[in-house]
């Protein structure tokens, strides 16, 4: 973990930064069909697939998990992602760093507006007006295309 907050704080300027964690939808072509209703609730109109993704910056995908049946939006996916679940039951693994001299005890991820209030998910301002708030907007999204990177090379691959 300490190698992926200097990785993040070096490339982002983010101290504490996990990596950034997001979701994409991939058709299923290869779907058994007793399976199709369970799996088409996605944006294709054929069965897909939910998958939740954590990539740093350099394409390393250090988590993911595909949804399970019947789960049709990116918020039931986080709700069964294991990602979260031990924190969420106190048994994260502790992973401090210090930011103006507070010390938090867990990372965090960069995410965007649609996720839930959590004390890991860092969200962007959605109308930044402060010139501080803007700073951290562009570099929060320059930061999360790291993971739109990681979903470009892996349906260059595979989808």
């Amino acid at each position: 973990m300490q190698q992926l907050y200097a990785a993040h704080e070096e490339r982002h300027g983010f101290s504490g930064m996990l990596g950034i964690i997001d979701y994409t939808y991939w058709k299923w072509r290869n779907y058994p069909v007793a399976w199709k209703s369970q799996y088409s609730s996605g944006p294709h109109g054929a069965p897909s697939l939910v998958l939740e993704v954590a990539a740093s910056q350099d394409l390393w995908i250090w988590h993911a998990f595909f949804r399970v049946a019947c789960s049709n939006n990116d918020v039931n996916v986080l709700d069964q992602s294991p990602i979260f679940n031990d924190l969420l039951l106190g048994k994260a693994q502790d992973a401090p760093f210090t930011v103006n001299g507070n010390e938090y005890k867990f990372g965090y991820d960069l995410t965007n507006i649609i996720y839930p209030q959590h004390s890991t998910f860092v969200k962007a301002f959605r109308y930044p007006i402060d010139p501080m708030d803007k700073y951290f907007k562009r570099r929060q999204e320059g930061a999360r295309k790291d993971v739109e990177r990681a979903f470009g090379v892996l349906n260059q691959n595979g989808t």
